[in-house]
């Protein structure tokens, strides 16, 4: 059995920390309620799932030692946050016009930007690379022991990402005046930005 203790009080602790996943969901709660903050809290974690499970198999390795693969992914990743943030920035300005049909947000959009926010950033796979396999007891199987660190890490990100969608949009109800709005949408969009520019900027 891994050491599953010591790693749960680790992964707690980086579970909670703020990055982009948890402005994703926040985002998304302000701005278009519960329903849309569930659906990207299941997208990030349905990435951090395949993530790990990719990692458990051998596929962060393979970024961690591939330097144009790691780029290439994380500029793609980081191109697609500033996208996000600037499309959420551009859309505040527009406040009060009918948002355009194919911008408009549809039951799967929030789902699709939390997946990609993660299937789009090489640093959760090398983390997983590198994080898992400190808890895995030696002469057991070592992938089962990946595989079920990545699922209880997952279980807790999603537990935590949840509870934020839940909490931030009843938050929310008391927020979506056309101004506060506004504003909320250029906030969160600055911040998804900076998130992008973070990645495109840091080294592995």
């Amino acid at each position: 059995m891994p050491q599953v203790l010591p790693f749960l009080a680790i992964a707690v602790f980086v579970v909670v920390t703020p990055g982009v996943d948890t402005a994703l969901v926040t985002r998304n709660a302000l701005l278009h309620g519960r329903r849309a903050a569930i659906l990207t809290a299941l997208g990030v974690n349905a990435g951090i799932a395949m993530w790990a499970t990719a990692s458990a198999f051998g596929l962060g390795a393979l970024l961690h030692r591939s330097e144009a693969l790691f780029t290439t992914v994380r500029l793609v990743g980081a191109a697609y946050l500033v996208v996000l943030g600037a499309q959420a920035v551009w859309w505040s300005w527009r406040r009060g016009r009918p948002a355009a049909p194919e911008l408009a947000p549809s039951r799967r959009s929030p789902f699709v930007q939390g997946i990609l926010s993660n299937l789009l950033n090489p640093k959760i796979a090398v983390f997983f690379t590198s994080f898992l396999p400190q808890f895995v007891s030696p002469g057991g199987p070592v992938l089962g022991q990946l595989l079920l660190l990545g699922f209880l890490f997952n279980l807790l990100g999603l537990a935590w990402l949840l509870g934020c969608a839940v909490l931030t949009s009843r938050v929310g109800d008391a927020l979506r005046r056309p101004r506060v709005r506004a504003a909320l949408e250029r906030v969160t969009g600055c911040v998804i930005i900076a998130f992008g520019v973070r990645l495109a900027t840091e080294r592995r």
